[in-house]
């Protein structure tokens, strides 16, 4: 509810905006030489149009192109084979760019990451308690991934430098009857570029279970989903809706199950915890004309 309730109050918060300056805004050439409010005006009209993913900037232009390239060819799919039909990606700079109009984050996580500012670390924590989630992609095929996943380790991993302050509950590699294993299709794994690595999500936490940190989750949903496949790689698509990258060692049959991992993510974040009733997920599939499909 309260995810919902986040995308509806950013819509009205555009709507409050003049209409008049708005499309005076939209219809200038010259947008980027606008003051930072005015960007920040056709920045909100854009974002709320439609359903957006977002990707963050990391100053590596190849990582970049990979990130937006891979998000185009997810949208893409998940046209052809949901009912969600998403618009352009949008670039986000993590410390300037607001981020409460993109429901899901695309992160990937370079070796050269460095410890993020408290300002920068406060702001990602309240963009995941208000109902964003963000993927962090560290590319690296599961080096150098602590057991048990702890971000708040000795800070040997560019994960770990980069997120050591931010409080985390607990993960954990996602369980075999977990939402995200039915959101849409069936699934056993989830590969990207590569395979093998396992795909994190916050812990589930038994009712009668006695602990003092709980999952902050919202609908249902994981704030923070982490992995090492590669995922933006193996959807990412040039021009003419080829593939751009290899995808390893499984080929085609790969990158189509990569793919269904990032319809599966999607619609785990659109929904949230609609979908975790397994009574509903037969009738849904159905009424979505997908027949369940293992991979």
């Amino acid at each position: 509810m309260m995810r919902r309730a986040r995308r509806a109050a950013a819509t009205l918060a555009v709507a409050a905006i003049g209409t008049g300056a708005l499309l005076n805004l939209l219809a200038t050439p010259a947008v980027a030489q606008a003051s930072p409010t005015a960007r920040a005006d056709v920045t909100a009209v854009r974002a709320t149009s439609k359903v957006h993913f977002a990707y963050v900037v990391t100053g590596d232009a190849a990582a970049d192109e990979a990130s937006r390239r891979g998000l185009i060819g997810l949208g893409r799919y998940l046209t052809m084979k949901t009912a969600v039909e998403p618009g352009e990606p949008f670039a986000v700079n993590i410390e300037t760019d607001e981020l409460a109009f993109f429901p899901l984050i695309y992160w990937p996580v370079l070796p050269n990451a460095r410890p993020l500012p408290a300002a920068v670390l406060a702001k990602i924590d309240a963009y995941m308690k208000q109902g964003g989630t963000i993927i962090f992609d560290t590319k690296d095929h599961g080096q150098g991934v602590p057991t048990g996943y702890n971000l708040r380790g000795d800070g040997t991993t560019p994960l770990q430098r980069m997120l050591g302050g931010l409080d985390v509950p607990r993960l954990e590699p996602v369980p075999e009857h977990h939402v995200l294993t039915k959101s849409f299709y069936l699934l056993r794994s989830f590969p990207g570029r590569f395979e093998g690595g396992y795909l994190w999500v916050e812990a589930e936490v038994p009712r009668d279970a006695d602990q003092g940190r709980q999952a902050r989750r919202v609908d249902g949903v994981s704030s923070i989903l982490i992995t090492a496949n590669d995922f933006a790689s193996a959807w990412a698509i040039d021009e003419s809706g080829q593939p751009l990258y290899p995808v390893v060692p499984g080929g085609e049959r790969q990158r189509e199950i990569a793919f269904r991992v990032g319809v599966n993510i999607i619609m785990y974040v659109l929904t949230g915890n609609y979908k975790a009733d397994r009574v509903h997920v037969p009738h849904l599939l159905e009424r979505l004309g997908q027949r369940p499909c293992r991979n």
